[in-house]
């Protein structure tokens, strides 16, 4: 019994010791992402792990617009290529939406048409509209206003000149570290931090801005900063307003805070479902209009879905962009494999969400099976 007591004694001074080390070295924010995702079983972030993190909520408004159902919904069935896709990455949701209709839709692993899950980045094109929204409304001046109007700490050296259409396009210049997978990366502090606000205030120019791509979560966090100082609303509220409401969403959404009443982590985290992520892809497809009222600029979208450096011909303001067998395509992505994809020319709009991303060949800088979300759609439609 005795040895027992010693063998409890030196466990709790040891993760006593552990405890105290991670705060003398500055990072306690690991003690949380032990909690909330590694001793769950994962190595990164995760769909459902909003559950385990404080809210902010994006309110539905009282008139829903559910989406129109196809006439053919559900009678063209997947391909076994999407299948196995579908089975291998954990897909949770796939929908096909065609002339504004659901032509169909599948969901996997218990979830369901209001099942909420985790955008990861393609809420940055989120906040890339409500930044649209903010110049819309002249409470930016416009892509070039300095992001120094609105926070001091980027009024010396190289960030002196940093625009918040930089922050948009990924052209900042700042130091940061886009690793999801290291514990002591940036990336990996600010989704733990319970002070997101002092990390990015903390951020340093290291190259020139507006002169290059470079795809940095942090730009979207100081870009969403910047958008609650100039319009001096929250941004859950903000979206709400002006995209949520007058879009008619079915479902509240939640997006994840540093801390309870802190900010969002805007870089990441709108828990939400796959009907309502793809009415960003409409608006988007119908250059800022929805039904008859000028949600957005249609020069600021033309914009967005432009590459801005011919170098990086992938990505415009906040969103991802390619040319594929002679269609434009624009689309909202997220780690492990959360896309809105848009092809305007045959008015489609696909969403998948899901656990993993599928294997990469590093042949382009979009993902391999974000090719399969695209071609095996074409297939089911000549059957």
């Amino acid at each position: 019994m005795r040895f027992f007591k010693k063998a409890i004694l030196y466990v709790l001074i040891f993760l006593t010791t552990l405890i105290i080390l991670a705060y003398v070295s500055k990072v306690d924010y690991l003690l949380k992402a032990v909690r909330v995702i590694y001793l769950k079983g994962h190595q990164t972030a995760y769909l459902e792990d909003y559950k385990e993190f404080d809210n902010d909520t994006i309110s539905k408004g009282n008139i829903e617009q559910p989406w129109p159902i196809h006439k053919n919904y559900n009678k063209i069935i997947l391909t076994p290529a999407l299948e196995e896709v579908h089975k291998k990455t954990g897909t949770v949701a796939f929908l096909i939406i065609k002339n504004d209709s659901i032509l169909h839709e599948s969901y996997y692993e218990g979830f369901n048409k209001n099942s909420k899950s985790n955008s990861f980045s393609m809420a940055k094109s989120i906040v890339s509209a409500s930044l649209g929204k903010a110049i819309m409304e002249g409470k930016i001046k416009s892509l070039d206003q300095l992001v120094s109007d609105f926070f001091p700490e980027f009024k010396e050296g190289k960030v002196a000149k940093m625009t918040v259409g930089d922050l948009s396009s990924m052209a900042s210049g700042l130091n940061w570290d886009e690793s999801y997978y290291s514990p002591f990366s940036i990336t990996t502090r600010s989704y733990f931090t319970d002070d997101l606000k002092k990390v990015i205030l903390g951020l340093k120019g290291v190259d020139a801005p507006g002169q290059k791509y470079k795809y940095l979560s942090g730009n979207t966090q100081l870009l969403a900063m910047v958008i609650e100082k100039a319009t001096g609303e929250n941004l859950p509220n903000y979206v709400s307003k002006n995209f949520w409401k007058p879009m008619g969403a079915e479902n509240e959404a939640l997006w994840q805070t540093d801390k309870k009443g802190g900010i969002v982590k805007a870089f990441c985290c709108i828990a939400s479902d796959a009907r309502d992520f793809a009415r960003f892809g409409k608006l988007y497809k119908q250059y800022g209009k929805w039904n008859g009222k000028q949600l957005l600029d249609s020069t600021f979208i033309a914009k967005s879905i432009t590459p801005r450096f011919k170098a990086s011909p992938e990505y415009g303001y906040g969103w991802w962009l390619t040319e594929y067998k002679g269609k434009k395509i624009f689309y909202m992505r997220g780690h492990l494999g959360q896309y809105v994809i848009v092809i305007p020319k045959d008015e489609l709009i696909i969403v998948r969400l899901g656990k993993e991303i599928g294997l990469q060949t590093n042949k382009s800088t979009h993902s391999d099976d974000f090719f399969v979300y695209i071609d095996e759609p074409y297939k089911m439609f000549a059957k």
